[in-house]
C-alpha cells in the first residue's frame, strides 16, 4: 500500500516541506537532568496517568538522539519539528543551564548537517513546576518570564533554526490544563481557564517581539489545534450550539492573534469568568505572524443543551484507537474556512495524525488504517489547497510512538513504532509510505524541471 497524490499537486513540488514531529516530554526522558515540570506533578497523582505511568525515561532520545537523527534522515523528510524544554535549558534563577542548552545545540547542528530544517516550538506544556507554584498561567508574571526564556534561547540558537513557533496548542494548556483538569497542572474551573489562555496568547505575544527581534530570518509564529464544529441536525439550535462551541474551543485562540479581539461570546460569560485584559494587551496578542501552524486529527459533533448551550455527540464510526472519529472531509472544510474568515499568513500543518493499535510481528507493524488516515487527510490537505489555502508544509505526528499525556503509554501515534522495554525503533508500513510518497516528489519535479 503507498500513499499517493495527483502529479499535479502542489503537495507534490519539491518546494512542499515534509517533516515529522515530537515534543521535549513525550520523548526526552532523562529526568533527573531538567527541572521538574507540571507533569512530572500530575504523573506523580495517583489516577491522572491512565497506565500509571510517567516522562522519566520516554523514548530515551536525549541518550539516543544520534540514532534517532539517523531515523528521521532514513524517512527523507525536509523538516524536524521539535520542542525545547524551559525546566531543561533554564535554571530555576534563569541563567542558561549550559548541559541541558548544549544537547539541543549539538541536535541543530546535526540536522542542519543533513540539511533537515529545524521547526521549534519553546512550550509544549512542560511548564517548569516552580513557576506553577506560583500560579502558573494564572499569573500575570509568567508571560513574563516566557518573554525572557525565548529571548535567551533564540539567541543562543542563533541562526540554528528554520521556524520558532511560541507555543504548541494554548487550547490544551488552558482548556484541558485549568478549565476541565484532564491535562497538568489538573485544576477545573472556567474563569481559570479563560484566564490561562489570556496569558498564555500575551505570552505568546511577548515572545513575537524577541523572537522577530533575535531571529528575523526564521519563520516565527504559534501552533493552534482546531477540532471543527458540526451541528447533530440542521436543526436552529443546533445549529447555534455547534457555533458557540466553535468560539469557545477554537476562535477564543485564534481570533485574538489575528483580529485582535475575542469572540462575541466573551460578553455573555459570566464575569466572575472573564479573564482580566489589560489596556494594550490585544496590541500584544495581535503581532503579525510568519507562519500559522495548524493541529488537525477529528471533528466534533454538537447538539443543544440549556446548560451550557452546547454539548457534544459521542464520536461515530471509523475512529481511532484513542477514539476519534476519522473525519478527512472536516480538515478541507476547516482549512477553507479560516482563509475564507481570516487574512492568513502562509500555513503549515504541524499535526496531523492517527492512534491505531499496532503490533510488532517479526520486526513489522502492518498499519493500514493509520495508512490511510494519512492518504486521506493528505488528500484533504491537497483539496484546500485547490480551493486557494496557502498551505506550504505538513508534518506527520509523531515521529515515534511516546508518552502520549493522560493516555501515557498506551496510544499510539507514531510512523515509527518503539518497544518500550529494549527501546528498539522500527519504521511502521505507515512511516515507509509517507517516505516513499517524499521521495517520489523530488524525483517527479526533477523530471518536470529538465
Amino acid at each position: 500500500m503507498k500513499i499517493s497524490l495527483p502529479q499535479d499537486s502542489r503537495l507534490m513540488s519539491e518546494h512542499f516541506i515534509y517533516g515529522v514531529a515530537t515534543a521535549s516530554f513525550q520523548i526526552e526522558g532523562s529526568a533527573a537532568s531538567r527541572l521538574p515540570c507540571i507533569w512530572d506533578t500530575f504523573c506523580a497523582t495517583p489516577g491522572k496517568i491512565r497506565d500509571g505511568s510517567n516522562g522519566d525515561s520516554a523514548c530515551e532520545h536525549i541518550d539516543r538522539w544520534q540514532q534517532d537523527v539517523e531515523l528521521i534522515a532514513a524517512l527523507g523528510v525536509d523538516a524536524y519539528r521539535l520542542s525545547v524544554s524551559w525546566g531543561r535549558v533554564l535554571h530555576r534563577d534563569g541563567s542558561i543551564n549550559t548541559q541541558g542548552a548544549q544537547f539541543y545545540i549539538d541536535l541543530l547542528d546535526e540536522l542542519k548537517r543533513r540539511n533537515i530544517k529545524a521547526f521549534v516550538t519553546l512550550y509544549h506544556w512542560d511548564l517548569p513546576q516552580h513557576i506553577e507554584d506560583k500560579g502558573g498561567w494564572l499569573n500575570r508574571e509568567t508571560p513574563y518570564l516566557f518573554r525572557d526564556y525565548a529571548d535567551k534561547i533564540s539567541r543562543l540558537f542563533g541562526d540554528r533554526v528554520y521556524s520558532y513557533a511560541t507555543l504548541n496548542e494554548p487550547f490544551c494548556s488552558s482548556y484541558l490544563g485549568y478549565e476541565t483538569g484532564i491535562h497538568a497542572p489538573g485544576l477545573a474551573k472556567k474563569a481559570y481557564g479563560r484566564q490561562a489562555a489570556h496569558h498564555l496568547l500575551l505570552a505568546h505575544g511577548l515572545a513575537m517581539q524577541v523572537l522577530q527581534n533575535n531571529s528575523p530570518h526564521s519563520l516565527n509564529g504559534i501552533v493552534l489545534n482546531f477540532t471543527p464544529c458540526y451541528p447533530q441536525s440542521t436543526d436552529d439550535a443546533d445549529i447555534t450550539a455547534a457555533k458557540l462551541a466553535d468560539d469557545y474551543f477554537n476562535q477564543w485562540y485564534i481570533k485574538p492573534i489575528l483580529d485582535g479581539a475575542y469572540p462575541a461570546l466573551l460578553e455573555t460569560l459570566d464575569s466572575q469568568d472573564r479573564p482580566v485584559i489589560l489596556d494594550g494587551d490585544m496590541d500584544i496578542i495581535a503581532r503579525p505572524l510568519d507562519f500559522l501552524g495548524v493541529n488537525f486529527y477529528t471533528r466534533a459533533v454538537y447538539r443543544h443543551c440549556p446548560q451550557q448551550g452546547f454539548e457534544q455527540v459521542p464520536p461515530a464510526a471509523p475512529k481511532t484507537d484513542i477514539g476519534w472519529e476519522i473525519y478527512p472531509q472536516a480538515f478541507s472544510e476547516l482549512l477553507i474556512k479560516l482563509n475564507d474568515t481570516y487574512e492568513l499568513p502562509p500555513i503549515y500543518i504541524t499535526e496531523n495524525g492517527a492512534a491505531m493499535a499496532d503490533k510488532c510481528v517479526d520486526g513489522r507493524v502492518d498499519d493500514p488504517d493509520r495508512l490511510a488516515y494519512y492518504q486521506s487527510h493528505l488528500h484533504a490537505v491537497h483539496t484546500a489547497v485547490e480551493q486557494g489555502v496557502n498551505v506550504k508544509g505538513y508534518f506527520a505526528w509523531s515521529l515515534m510512538d511516546n508518552f502520549e499525556w493522560a493516555e501515557g503509554y498506551l496510544k499510539r501515534f507514531g510512523i515509527v513504532y518503539v518497544d518500550y522495554p529494549s527501546q528498539t525503533r522500527t519504521i511502521k508500513a505507515s512511516g515507509q509510505a509517507y517516505r516513499d510518497l517524499i521521495c517520489s516528489r523530488s524525483a517527479s519535479s526533477h523530471h518536470n524541471n529538465k
